[in-house]
């Protein structure tokens, strides 16, 4: 018989979020907040991030880059030192640079490719040596639905995710049976940030009438979470109704 479930499963959790400075990863950190999660913030721009963490409860924040290679490290020790442990890790920082071959900006790029492949891997494998120490921990990743296929002037942008969806299965079939759980997030277009400054706006090319927001992708991550320990969800792709990819 089905019962209701009255109280998260995420209360007194301690989650650490990248990326959190707007977008899907604040949106994830409000929610999460609300079900009664302990936070740990990480983002470029300080004065926002102070913002957050003075008007959510139990949170703190570190500003820097996480590109950085001992940032998430840095990051880690604070929620121990101030929680006591990490239950939660959500590798959601990103950049996103698109374009076709005449008119991509490689500099541009082969930053993507830092942040989203070369940081995203040390966020990964330093959250899960953690993980395996006190074993337990669930990660998850901002991927895309461009993490499961590709498309015309997105090549580099999806390479990074279809590297993403790749670490994340590898780890997955590895900790089986450990406790130590990982999913993929995978959006179809949100506005977010990222999308400032693109020439034409993206939900005009793609013919989307309603794009999705990032509470809308907040509430896919918190779906993934927050479930029973023998339950686990590899994978979760959230997209507009009307989009066709």
């Amino acid at each position: 018989m089905w019962k209701v479930r009255t109280m998260s499963r995420l209360k007194g959790k301690v989650a650490v979020i990248t990326g959190a400075t707007s977008g899907i990863g604040l949106a994830t950190a409000e929610m999460l907040s609300e079900r009664g999660a302990k936070l740990v913030l990480h983002g470029r721009r300080e004065s926002l991030l102070a913002e957050h963490s003075a008007r959510l409860p139990d949170c703190a924040h570190m500003s820097g880059d996480i590109s950085d290679p001992t940032a998430f490290q840095s990051l880690l020790d604070m929620a121990t030192e101030r929680f006591g442990g990490v239950d939660i890790v959500y590798n959601n920082a990103g950049l996103n640079s698109a374009g076709l071959i005449e008119d991509i900006d490689i500099d541009k790029v082969c930053e993507m490719m830092r942040i989203n492949v070369e940081a995203a891997t040390r966020v990964t494998y330093t959250a899960m040596k953690l993980f395996k120490a006190q074993g337990r921990g669930h990660l998850v990743c901002t991927s895309s639905v461009l993490g499961t296929k590709s498309r015309t002037g997105a090549g580099a942008y999806c390479g990074t995710k279809h590297a993403m969806e790749a670490l994340a299965e590898a780890l997955r079939m590895e900790l089986a049976g450990t406790g130590i759980k990982i999913t993929c997030v995978e959006p179809g277009l949100v506005i977010t940030d990222l999308h400032r400054g693109q020439a034409q706006r993206p939900e005009v090319v793609q013919n989307i009438a309603r794009p999705l927001l990032p509470a809308d992708v907040a509430k896919a991550v918190v779906f993934a979470l927050d479930q029973e320990d023998h339950v686990l969800i590899p994978r979760v792709m959230a997209l507009a109704a009307d989009q066709v990819v």
